[in-house]
């Protein structure tokens, strides 16, 4: 470590960190010089060393920065998610719900493209900005975990394509602000048109995106759906019902292909058994910088060895006491004789 230079982060202010120390170390010092005995002084120099070592532990001492290289994606990607009841949909994996698969997915793009910016749209019966652009995935995962679909009750039917308006104005809005960057869609769903309308096109979109693909959940067979209520995790225990039966939902690629063509993007089926293949982001817009960071390597590890070592001495001289002491404790005898 020659060289380097060390910087303090302390866990407490110096002056506090002094105060609490200070009248531990002249209880230490006292004892020190007022011990009988080479034991007795080894024993407190130990303890005070270890007062010490923890004070300067309490400093956080450190080495700064390093050298590292980081990928930074200079890109937008907006993430549209289907939030109709067939999202829930008993088919993913074994019989899970749709939208852990969604979910699932969200967490691979968003580890794919680090550094870039998310929105994230849903759509029903109406489309919905549920969180703008930004590079907090945070935010992003407790958006999608809070999702609920649309209640059962109030449900009349939605297009697959009703967000198209929604999205153009968001690609707008991204390129006009920051046309440096690139765009990505990426649209999760399973194409299922229920209402009474053609699918609305997303060919408004295309002009203004750079890579992207479209996801589809479900199966031919179809999975049964649960009334929602509309609360968060509060689905109930009953299935939408077709007459008697429970109803199925279906996947339609052939639609989900159209929507796919439209945006000019690769179109995916997606299973629990396998990850999605994810489209490089534009090269052009992708970084690798090399430099020092603002990461610290901590050094207090050195010195929580050091006060182990210490109070592991300690402990030892101690123990090289105790036979001492209890040679002092046992009763001495009354004498070997006794009256006649």
């Amino acid at each position: 470590m020659a060289g380097e230079t060390v910087i303090l982060q302390p866990v407490l202010h110096p002056l506090l960190l002094v105060l609490l120390c200070a009248p531990v170390a002249f209880i230490a010092v006292r004892s020190l010089l007022r011990a009988r005995g080479a034991r007795e002084r080894t024993s407190w120099a130990l303890r005070l060393a270890v007062l010490l070592a923890c004070a300067v532990l309490a400093l956080r001492p450190g080495i700064p920065g390093g050298e590292t290289q980081t990928l930074t994606t200079d890109t937008d990607v907006v993430i549209l998610v289907d939030s109709t009841a067939s999202i829930v949909a008993e088919d993913w994996g074994d019989g899970a719900p749709r939208l852990d698969g969604v979910r699932s997915d969200v967490d691979a793009i968003v580890a794919a493209y680090p550094g870039a910016r998310f929105a994230l749209l849903t759509f029903d019966a109406s489309a919905e900005m549920r969180l703008p652009l930004t590079t907090d995935t945070a935010a992003l995962h407790s958006a999608l975990e809070v999702l609920t679909p649309e209640v059962t009750q109030r449900s009349q039917g939605s297009s697959i394509g009703i967000a198209n308006r929604l999205l153009a104005q968001t690609l707008q809005a991204a390129a006009a602000s920051s046309p440096e960057r690139s765009r990505m869609v990426f649209y999760l769903g399973d194409g299922e048109q229920t209402a009474a309308s053609e699918p609305e096109s997303f060919e408004t979109s295309a002009e203004l995106l750079d890579g992207g693909a479209v996801l589809g959940y479900g199966t031919p067979e179809g999975g049964r759906m649960k009334v929602q209520t509309g609360e968060v995790g509060g689905a109930s225990d009953e299935y939408i019902l077709d007459g008697s039966e429970p109803a199925l939902s279906k996947i339609d690629e052939a639609a989900l292909q159209t929507i796919a063509a439209d945006l000019g993007v690769e179109y995916q089926h997606r299973t629990a058994d396998s990850q999605p293949d994810l489209p490089e982001a534009p090269t052009s817009t992708t970084t690798r910088a090399e430099g020092t960071t603002g990461d610290v390597t901590e050094l207090g590890w050195m010195l929580a060895l050091l006060i182990v070592a210490l109070l592991a001495a300690d402990a030892a001289l101690v123990a090289t006491a105790i036979p001492a002491v209890l040679q002092l404790m046992r009763p001495r005898s009354s004498g070997q004789g006794g009256e006649a």
